[in-house]
């Protein structure tokens, strides 16, 4: 009997139990029904969005330091979204993101866990519903008009390339996590890469189409002009490309002697 045996139970019922399938690390339990996931998605992705743009408003009313100003917004997203991933990863995966949904979906297409067409073409559409509420709300919590289109251009050349790294990075931990089974820590990982990243590339990091759509909504800190829209996000999608890519190479599976793939 195992620790989590419950005590008197029968032990045909144990080996039912333990022959079961069992999902595959990282995917979605079978029996949480779709709304839910979609649910879920919608509330996280709105909830992380209300985080960024909430503290980008906070930060510059509170000070006129711009770096003070990162450094409040960056902090704040990375509590968020930490809390986030831990409170609804196991319902819908915690994507809150098309481009993870849409790597995900493609690897799920060549033999992995992930959602199938019908999954991703309920997630995607949740995600920026819900990204758009996100901001709306940040906007109403702080007195601004609900909806203010966004003035900050970011269209430069290396805010694009800040975006394609930000990105692939980003594929690249979520889905080596996965291949190596550790996808426990992706809380505290992913959490933590957007936090440097929000540092360390020239965009501040967006990565994430769903959310990028959603900050043209709000005319303050964290926001992006709608004219600049359109090149973040197809730079958001070639960077899942690349590190789709970088996690084949990366975490090619080896092959024993017979052609098999080891573990």
């Amino acid at each position: 009997m195992t620790a989590t045996e419950p005590v008197g139970a029968a032990p045909t019922e144990s080996v039912i139990a333990a022959d079961a399938p069992q999902p595959a690390p990282g995917a979605t339990s079978p029996r949480t029904p779709l709304i839910a996931r979609a649910a879920a998605e919608l509330v996280g992705t709105a909830a992380l969005v209300a985080v960024v743009v909430g503290a980008g408003i906070q930060a510059t009313e509170l000070t006129q330091d711009v770096a003070l100003q990162l450094l409040a917004n960056s902090t704040a997203t990375v509590f968020g979204l930490g809390v986030l991933i831990a409170l609804l990863g196991p319902v819908s995966g915690a994507h809150f993101n098309p481009a993870v949904t849409l790597a995900e979906w493609w690897t799920a297409r060549r033999g992995g866990a992930g959602v199938n067409a019908r999954e991703l073409a309920v997630y995607v559409p949740s995600q920026i519903v819900g990204a758009i509420a996100g901001a709306i709300l940040a906007d109403a919590m702080f007195g601004r008009p609900l909806v203010k289109w966004s003035t900050h251009d970011r269209s430069a050349g290396n805010l694009l390339l800040g975006e394609v790294v930000a990105t692939a990075g980003l594929i690249l931990l979520i889905f080596g996590l996965a291949r190596t089974d550790r996808l426990r820590f992706a809380p505290v990982a992913v959490a933590s890469y957007i936090g440097a990243a929000y540092w360390f590339t020239s965009s501040t990091s967006f990565a994430n189409p769903a959310v990028t759509i959603g900050r043209a909504f709000t005319d303050t800190f964290a926001g992006i002009a709608p004219v600049s829209v359109p090149g973040f996000v197809g730079m958001q999608l070639a960077g899942t490309v690349v590190g789709l890519s970088l996690v084949a190479v990366i975490f090619m599976r080896g092959k024993t002697e017979q052609g098999h793939a080891t573990a």
